[in-house]
């Protein structure tokens, strides 16, 4: 064959395949998108038409930083501030509709028997949607983890939250109490003030209770980390709201650089407290008590297989997770309880008759049903996770609704959770009588209470959790009353967790 041939069929085949990329680029940004919205219009469910390339992200922004710009009222119907893009969509097109998080179909499903088959699924047909590479730098720990990979970490963390393991935790979680008690006290009694924003305390509160039951460390050990986290958080949150590009995550811009910093430093300041764990234990001088003792231990056993990175990613999450979602869930509290004084009487009168002044143990948590009570009403008002997204492998069917695979499945758990068809006429009040025969209970014949998820991917740190929210809970009514300071601005915000927005200052006064 002649070089010029041979040239001129190069080129062409070059061609081919130029055309076969545009037009599978073509079929996966435009006509699939579009196919998929056809074929959910015929089975019934409205929505958003698709808009390339956003979606619906310049909506949803736009919307959000309007609701946010104008504090709310008190009282509990938090979703047009909250999410209002969410709020909208409910209102436009019902509980079942389809938006975009930009060129990906979002499914949401604000139906509580929906949400239980999805949360339920056991043969890996909902696994959690894709992130933003940006964002996994956050955490690649068991939350974010799928398949095989998952279940191994899930059997070797499980351990750490026991029932013998938790009650052991009891004295760490207590010893952080009593030190948030006593700077309380001081704070009230030397700088003369009876104000303190307890948002920032409680978060400080939750971080020294995760630094000492998951690390043997104290917060002052651990501060750094937790302000890395947050920041981390921030700009993952940034990442996911925006318009995936690939490869656009390599451009050094000032946030990606920022990104790769934050994770370096973070990684770093693991790596020194991993070592100096490794050395404590073979040095005889610390065990598994903590769930890092617990990861090495479990690393060096055969068959497990964790890396040091792995054992990173974990110790991500746990300084993330075990602080964030306790902290707001305390904050929450004690704001709705500034906001219905009758029931924190009745919370207190309750801990102070069971245990007086005495620091509550695992026996005395048990029997406090009002405590209980209200934390649960808290978490159903003001979920500190405020949604759940999973993503469609294959086409799989749910309930009625056929969904094809490459949907992203979005779980409104905060809608659920104030859902008057779930909850009554009253669902937007604050009436922790509803739990008083349980959780079962609480919400008529259909369960529609999911602050831990449900199912096999349950959040594996809840008893943990409630635990830590009771103790704290009791000790502070132990000690102060309170109420809502003047300035304090009812803002409640939807980012990776359910914040108040402009912080949440209190008055409190020692009993």
């Amino acid at each position: 064959m002649e070089a010029p041939t041979l040239m001129v069929l190069l080129s062409s085949f070059s061609a081919l395949l130029a055309s076969l990329r545009i037009l599978k680029l073509v079929y996966s940004l435009w006509w699939r998108p579009k196919l998929i919205e056809r074929e959910l219009e015929q089975q019934g469910i409205g929505g958003t038409n698709y808009n390339f390339p956003y979606g619906d992200k310049l909506a949803t922004k736009k919307l959000m930083l309007e609701a946010w710009s104008i504090p709310m009222s008190l009282n509990h119907e938090i979703i047009p501030r909250a999410n209002p893009f969410l709020h909208q969509m409910v209102q436009t097109y019902g509980k079942v509709c389809l938006s975009w998080n930009g060129t990906m179909p979002r499914l949401i499903l604000g139906k509580a028997e929906l949400v239980r088959l999805i949360l339920n699924n056991k043969n890996g047909h909902f696994p959690k949607t894709p992130q933003s590479p940006l964002a996994n730098l956050l955490t690649l720990g068991l939350s974010t983890l799928e398949g095989e990979k998952w279940a191994k970490h899930r059997r070797i963390i499980t351990p750490a939250f026991h029932h013998e393991k938790l009650q052991g935790m009891v004295p760490k979680v207590l010893a952080s109490c009593c030190n948030l008690i006593d700077r309380w006290k001081m704070l009230l009694a030397s700088e003369g003030r009876s104000e303190i924003d307890i948002n920032s305390e409680l978060h400080r509160l939750s971080a020294d209770v995760i630094s000492r039951a998951a690390f043997g460390s104290s917060y002052n050990e651990g501060k750094k980390i937790f302000e890395l986290q947050k920041e981390q958080a921030a700009l993952a949150t940034e990442a996911n709201g925006a318009l995936y590009v690939p490869g656009l995550r390599f451009l050094p811009t000032k946030k990606n650089r920022r990104r790769y910093q934050v994770d370096t430093e973070i990684e770093a300041m693991l790596r020194v407290l991993i070592c100096k764990k490794q050395k404590a234990m073979q040095d005889g001088e610390a065990g598994n008590a903590d769930l890092l003792g617990l990861l090495l231990q479990c690393k060096e056993e055969k068959g497990n297989e964790l890396t040091i990175e792995d054992v990173i990613e974990e110790c991500k999450q746990f300084y993330f997770a075990g602080q964030e979602t306790t902290a707001n869930w305390l904050t929450w509290t004690l704001i709705l309880l500034s906001m219905h004084p009758d029931w924190q009487e009745k919370a207190r009168h309750e801990v102070l008759q069971i245990c007086g002044k005495t620091a509550p143990d695992r026996e005395i948590l048990n029997r406090l049903k009002i405590v209980t009570m209200v934390l649960f009403e808290v978490l159903r008002l003001y979920p500190p996770a405020t949604c759940t997204v999973r993503y469609t492998v294959q086409r799989t069917k749910v309930g009625d609704i056929s969904i094809p695979a490459g949907v992203e499945v979005y779980l409104p758990i905060m809608l659920l959770h104030h859902d008057p068809e779930y909850w009554g006429d009253d669902a937007e009040e604050f009436n922790p009588e509803r739990f008083a025969e349980g959780v079962s209970k609480a919400s008529g014949d259909q369960l529609a209470f999911y602050p831990f998820g449900w199912g096999p991917r349950i959040c594996i740190g809840q008893d943990f959790a409630i635990i830590e929210a009771k103790v704290a809970l009791a000790m502070i009514l132990q000690h102060f009353s309170f109420k809502l300071s003047p300035s304090y601005t009812h803002a409640p915000c939807a980012g990776f967790t359910l914040q108040a927005q402009h912080g949440a200052p209190i008055i409190l006064k020692p009993i």
